[in-house]
C-alpha cells in the first residue's frame, strides 16, 4: 500500500523500482468539476479571444490597462484556487491548470498576471494559512479586490533563496519588517504580498532563520518601484517593493516562525502545475499558427507543408506538446490525489515544460520565416514570452540540480542504513545479516535484472508492453549509477554538478515517458488501438528518442571532455572574453 505522506515516484526510480501504483491509472479529474471547468473556459475565450490587437498594443506599451485587470476581476479569474467557502470555485490543480493553459492560449502576459495571484501569490495562505487569515483575506482575493504577489526575490538572492536579507526583527507581540524585494510580479498593482524575511532564531547559536509573512499593502512603509522594461512578458506588472520600518502583528506570521525556507519551497512545488500549464497552452497555439502558416506558405511551387524537414519540425512539437500536457497532467493529478512529496516530480514538470515550450517557439519562428520576425505576428512576441520561463520559480539549473540530489537522497539513506548493518554484522552478527541480506539482493536485482515473477509495470496496455520493458532496464541502469556515484563521492556528490545534471536528465526522460505511457493506457482502453493510433504513434516516438537521450548520459557519466570543458572555461574567466581573434 502506498503511502501518500512520504511516496514519490522518482525517488523509487533511483532505488531501481517503479512503484506504478503512483502513476497509474492516468488522473481524471471529478465530473462535476470538469462541468465547472467547461464553462469556466468559455468565459475565458469569450474573454479573450476578440483582443489580439490589444495583447500586442498592451506588449508595445509595456502595461495592461486598469480596465482590462477590471474584467478579469469580473470574470472570477482571481478566484479560481478559493475554496468555494471564502466565494471562488475550489478548483484543484487539474483544473486550475488547464485554466492557465487556455488564458496562455491567448497571452503570456495575462496567464502570468492570473498564475502568479494563484499559483504562489496567495498560495500560501491556502497551504500555511490559520482559519482566522483564510476567513480575513481569502474572500477580497478570490474576487480580485485583492491581487496577491509573492516577494522572495531579492538584489542578492535569487536562486539561492538562503541569502535573503530582508528582516524581521520582534517588536513586543509584532514583528518590524525591513527589506527590498526584486522582480516581483504584481508588485504594483498587489495588495496582499507573501513576504520573506530573516528572523532571529531564539536559539543560543544566535542564527537566523526565515519566516513567512502576509503583508497587506495598506500598511504604512510599504512603496513600489516603477514597472521594469522586460524583454517578454511585458505587459504584466514587475516591480521592486521595498518594505521600511513596516510593523507587523503576530496575526501576519504565516506558518511557523523559522519555517519560512520550508514554506517558499512549498508554495513553488505547489505552484507549478500552472506554469506548466500555462507553457502548455502556449504550445498548443503555437502548433495552430505553425500548421497553418506552412498549409499556406508557398515556396518551389508547393506549400512547405509538403516537405520533410517542415514535417519533422510539425511532428516535433506534436510529440513535446503531448508529452509535456502529460507530464503536467500527472504532476496536477498527485496534488489532488493527497500526495505530499511531489516536489521532485513538480520540479520535473516544470523543467520539461518549459523547455518543450522554448523549442516550440523556435520552431513555430522558424517555419514562419521572414514572418516570424515581424512584429505584426505572434511569433517573436511569444519567443520573448517564453523565454522567462526557464528562470523564475526556480532556474532550470537548480532544479536539475535539486532534482537528482533529492533522489538520490533515498539511495544515500540505504546507504547508511548499510552501513549501520555492517557495525551490526561486526558486534552482533545474526542481528547485521538481514540488512546486509536486503541489500545485496536489491544490487543483485539492478544488476541482472531479476525481479521474480512480478514485472515491474503490470497495468501497462499490451501494445505498450515493449515500451514498457525498455523503461523498466532504463531504471535498472539509473539505481545502479545513482548507487555507485554516492559511494564515489559520497557527501561530495553535491559538488558533482555535470554528474548531477546527467542523473536529473535521466529521471525527467523517465517521469515523462511514464507519463506518456500512463496516458496512452488509458486512451487505448477507452478507444482501442484504432481510435489511440496517433497517440500510440507519440508514445513510441518520445519513449525511442528518450531511451537514446537517456543511455547517451548514463555512457557520459564516465566518458566526458568535462574537465576540458571546466579548462577552456577557466581560461575565458582568466582573460574575460574570448582569446583567439583571427588577424
Amino acid at each position: 500500500m502506498i503511502d501518500r505522506r512520504s511516496a514519490s515516484f522518482v525517488q523509487s526510480l533511483c532505488m531501481g523500482r517503479i512503484e506504478e501504483e503512483i502513476v497509474f491509472p492516468f488522473p481524471a479529474m471529478r465530473p462535476a468539476e470538469r462541468e465547472v471547468l467547461e464553462q469556466v473556459l468559455a468565459s475565458v475565450n469569450q474573454l479573450l479571444a476578440p483582443r489580439a490587437k490589444d495583447f500586442r498594443a498592451w506588449d508595445v506599451a509595456g502595461e495592461m490597462p486598469a480596465a482590462f485587470l477590471e474584467e478579469l476581476r469580473s470574470f472570477g479569474l482571481f478566484g479560481l484556487v478559493v475554496p468555494e467557502a471564502h466565494g471562488g470555485l475550489g478548483f484543484g490543480s487539474a483544473a486550475y491548470s488547464r485554466v492557465l493553459q487556455e488564458i496562455a492560449r491567448h497571452d503570456g502576459s495575462v496567464a502570468l498576471t492570473v498564475g502568479a495571484h494563484s499559483s504562489i501569490g496567495m498560495r500560501g495562505l491556502l497551504l500555511l494559512g490559520t482559519e482566522a487569515q483564510k476567513a480575513r483575506w481569502l474572500p477580497r482575493l478570490a474576487t480580485g479586490e485583492l491581487i496577491a504577489a509573492f516577494c522572495l526575490t531579492e538584489p542578492g538572492a535569487g536562486s539561492d533563496a538562503a541569502s535573503v536579507k530582508t528582516t524581521a526583527r520582534r517588536d513586543g507581540e509584532g514583528w518590524i519588517l525591513n527589506g527590498e524585494k526584486l522582480w516581483i510580479t504584481n508588485g504594483g498593482i498587489a495588495g496582499f504580498y507573501t513576504v520573506f524575511a530573516k528572523t532571529p532564531s531564539g536559539e543560543s547559536d544566535g542564527k537566523a532563520h526565515m519566516t513567512a509573512f502576509i503583508v497587506p499593502r495598506d500598511l504604512p512603509g510599504i512603496s513600489t518601484g516603477p514597472h521594469e522594461d522586460k524583454m517578454g512578458i511585458r505587459a504584466s506588472n514587475t516591480t521592486t517593493v521595498l518594505f521600511e520600518d513596516v510593523r507587523l502583528g503576530a496575526e501576519h506570521v504565516l506558518g511557523e516562525v523559522g519555517k519560512g525556507f520550508k514554506a517558499a519551497m512549498r508554495i513553488l512545488n505547489a505552484g507549478r502545475s500552472g506554469l506548466g500549464g500555462g507553457c502548455v497552452g502556449g504550445m498548443k497555439r503555437l502548433i495552430a499558427l505553425a500548421t497553418r502558416q506552412a498549409s499556406e506558405r508557398r515556396q518551389f511551387g508547393r506549400p512547405i507543408a509538403e516537405f520533410g524537414l517542415v514535417k519533422q519540425k510539425l511532428g516535433g512539437m506534436v510529440v513535446d506538446a503531448y508529452a509535456s500536457e502529460s507530464v503536467v497532467g500527472l504532476v496536477a493529478g498527485l496534488s489532488d490525489q493527497g500526495y505530499e512529496d511531489y516536489a521532485v516530480e513538480a520540479a520535473i514538470s516544470k523543467l520539461f515544460a518549459t523547455e518543450a515550450l522554448w523549442r516550440t517557439a523556435d520552431e513555430a519562428l522558424q517555419i514562419a520565416g521572414g514572418n516570424g520576425f515581424m512584429r505584426e505576428f505572434p511569433y517573436e512576441r511569444v519567443v520573448r514570452d517564453a523565454r522567462i520561463n526557464r528562470i523564475f520559480e526556480g532556474t532550470n539549473e537548480i532544479l536539475r540540480l535539486f532534482v537528482a540530489l533529492t533522489a538520490l537522497s533515498r539511495v544515500g539513506e540505504q546507504l547508511k542504513e548499510v552501513v549501520h548493518g555492517l557495525r551490526g554484522v561486526l558486534a552482533e552478527p545474526i542481528k547485521g545479516f538481514g540488512v546486509l541480506s536486503d541489500y545485496a539482493l536489491k544490487q543483485a536485482t539492478i544488476h541482472t535484472g531479476l525481479v521474480g515473477e512480478r514485472r515491474s509495470f503490470t497495468r501497462l496496455h499490451p501494445a505498450l508492453q515493449e515500451l514498457g520493458e525498455q523503461v523498466e532496464g532504463l531504471v535498472r541502469e539509473v539505481a545502479w549509477v545513482a548507487d555507485r556515484e554516492l559511494r564515489r563521492h559520497g557527501k561530495a556528490i553535491v559538488d558533482q554538478q555535470f554528474a548531477l545534471r546527467r542523473i536529473a536528465d535521466i529521471l525527467v526522460d523517465l517521469l515523462v515517458t511514464v507519463a506518456i505511457l500512463s496516458r496512452v493506457t488509458g486512451a487505448l482502453e477507452a478507444r482501442g488501438e484504432a481510435g489511440a493510433a496517433r497517440e500510440l504513434e507519440i508514445a513510441r516516438v518520445f519513449a525511442r528518442e528518450a531511451r537514446s537521450r537517456i543511455r547517451g548520459n548514463l555512457h557520459r557519466v564516465d566518458a566526458n571532455d568535462d574537465a576540458l570543458v571546466v579548462s577552456i572555461a577557466d581560461d575565458a574567466l582568466a582573460r574575460e572574453g574570448y582569446g583567439w581573434d583571427l588577424p
